[in-house]
């Protein structure tokens, strides 16, 4: 029997996901990580990319995520993000035309880059996590 641990993902616009889970495995700002039961107590930074929640069913839920904050304790993990988009829920057309267009702007300047690159970062880790 698979042991299961509490699981939520909240974004500012509230809760994404809440339940138990199997293994949630996280875009942590120093690289990707796995959650299983009993991990060890922790707290890290979300880098830009995927959150995948496994549940005790067997389906996966894919999830885009640019940044926030995790935290492991007591069987519990609770997902902080700025945003969280479950890859069926992206709008690759969309998603797409703003990376072309961010893609073009980059070209065209040379001094603060840096809002441009992370918007284009995001828009791309959106299109590949739709993609699956």
């Amino acid at each position: 029997m698979e042991k299961t641990f509490f699981t939520q993902l909240l974004t500012p616009e509230g809760a994404r996901f809440e339940g138990d889970t199997v293994s949630v495995q996280i875009p942590g700002s120093n690289g990707k990580f796995q959650v299983l039961y009993n991990h060890a107590p922790m707290v890290a930074s979300l880098g830009i990319g995927e959150i995948t929640i496994s549940q005790k069913d067997g389906t996966e839920l894919h999830y885009a995520v640019s940044g926030g904050f995790v935290e492991i304790s007591n069987n519990r993990c609770t997902l902080l993000a700025e945003k969280a988009e479950l890859d069926e829920e992206i709008d690759t057309a969309e998603t797409s035309k703003l990376r072309n267009e961010l893609k073009a702007k980059l070209k065209s300047i040379r001094q603060n880059r840096e809002e441009a690159e992370l918007e284009l970062a995001i828009a791309e880790n959106k299109l590949k996590i739709a993609n699956i």
